[in-house]
């Protein structure tokens, strides 16, 4: 980057809320939310991404001017990104020309970067016509879930979490600001994200990092919600008693404790998982927080740390990962990555990305992944996928 844009930091209006049809980059939790119009500048991340994450952290602060302690996480210049899958892969983050915040306490403050971008225009129409299309055969797909079954019985892994792709086809473009928007009416309590077309509603904190403090909510062991308030409560009881759900649930705590961990002076889960809604089905979650010590890392460091943990890759996560590729033969994309910000102090927030689309124009992709163990029954982990695809496939604007 040559030069350094001006900075200029403010109140913000209260009225302001994103639109339909602008230039949207966002990220949404029920602790803060952040969102931004047009781009000042694209951060390019070299491949394998995980080992050159501080080329953020060095345009961050040269955008800053050298002041990294800003007295809210999230002021000054803040970089989104929507990371690969793929560790090896490279990435790209957004940091926004004009940035809007909101903090839990309920103050609201604007930053620019640069100049003013130029305004937003219409959303498109809503798409007439929406086809959906599953990119492999479902019963091909239930053949992969019995080979990961027998290879875990045979005792090569413990799991793997395979992902369903289904293709979206729209007859005008969609709106990734419009999609946002349905998204945050249907999943308030979600993680809301759109950073670069990549757009969705996940209930999942992979990691946060405000000031000292580090908190991540690892999720693993689904089951369906029906909308009945007392089935869905039975169901949620049997999903807390499971023992093959909770012992899932258990390999993905042990490794978010123990990938944060060697950062922390103070660090400790929930005795016990809760179990959260989460549109159309319920996950079992434990909420782990800590204290970081000094020197603090940034929540970069702890998202290479993390990503993939075992509620998206599998267990042993190299010989998981090793048969995800084999069997899914497709590129994730950004399905299931990181997706969040960072500020210039290192504070930020990421979200597992999943309940998500992809969109390019038209043309959205959209996977669904479930984890496979031992006795896990392909027919009901196809549903499952189902299930999931749904929230996402409605926001799309499903006629």
């Amino acid at each position: 980057m040559t030069g350094r844009p001006q900075l200029r930091s403010g109140p913000d209006d209260p009225a302001v809320a994103p639109r339909a049809g602008e230039d949207l980059t966002a990220f949404w939790s029920r602790r803060r939310q952040l969102w931004g119009v047009g781009t000042a500048v694209r951060i390019e991340v070299p491949a394998p991404w995980v080992e050159h994450l501080d080329v953020v952290a060095d345009v961050l602060g040269d955008l800053a001017g050298g002041t990294h302690d800003a007295a809210e996480p999230g002021t000054g210049p803040v970089a989104f990104g929507a990371l690969p899958y793929d560790r090896s892969a490279a990435a790209t983050f957004v940091v926004p020309s004009v940035l809007h915040g909101r903090s839990p306490d309920g103050r609201r403050w604007r930053t620019e970067v640069g100049d003013e971008p130029p305004p937003s225009g219409d959303a498109p129409p809503a798409p007439r016509r929406v086809e959906v299309e599953s990119v492999r055969d479902p019963e091909d797909w239930c053949d992969d879930v019995r080979t990961a079954t027998k290879r875990i019985a045979e005792g090569h892994l413990t799991k793997v979490v395979l992902a369903r792709e289904l293709a979206v086809r729209a007859d005008t473009d969609l709106d990734p600001a419009t999609v946002f928007l349905r998204l945050d009416e249907t999943a308030p309590h979600a993680y809301r994200f759109c950073v670069d077309g990549f757009v969705g509603a996940s209930p999942e904190l992979l990691v946060s990092r405000l000031g000292e403090v580090v908190r991540a909510q690892p999720m693993a062991g689904t089951a369906p919600r029906s909308g009945d308030p007392d089935s869905d409560r039975r169901v949620a009881a049997e999903l807390a008693a499971s023992g093959k759900d909770r012992w899932e649930h258990q390999i993905t705590i042990d490794a978010v404790h123990e990938a944060i961990l060697p950062w922390c002076s103070y660090l400790d889960a929930e005795p016990a998982p809760s179990v959260v809604a989460a549109g159309p089905v319920q996950h079992l979650a434990t909420l782990v927080e800590g204290r970081l010590s000094a020197p603090l890392p940034s929540v970069l460091d702890l998202v290479a740390a993390l990503h993939p943990t075992p509620a998206v890759g599998g267990w042993p996560r190299a010989t998981a990962l090793d048969l995800q590729a084999e069997l899914e033969s497709a590129d994730r994309g950004r399905y299931a990555g990181p997706v969040g910000w960072v500020d210039a102090s290192g504070n930020g927030a990421f979200a597992v990305g999943i309940r998500s689309a992809e969109l390019d124009g038209s043309h959205a992709r959209v996977f669904a992944g479930v984890g496979v163990v031992a006795d896990s029954d392909p027919a009901a982990e196809l549903a499952e996928t189902r299930a999931k695809a749904r929230a996402v496939l409605d926001a799309l604007g499903r006629p």
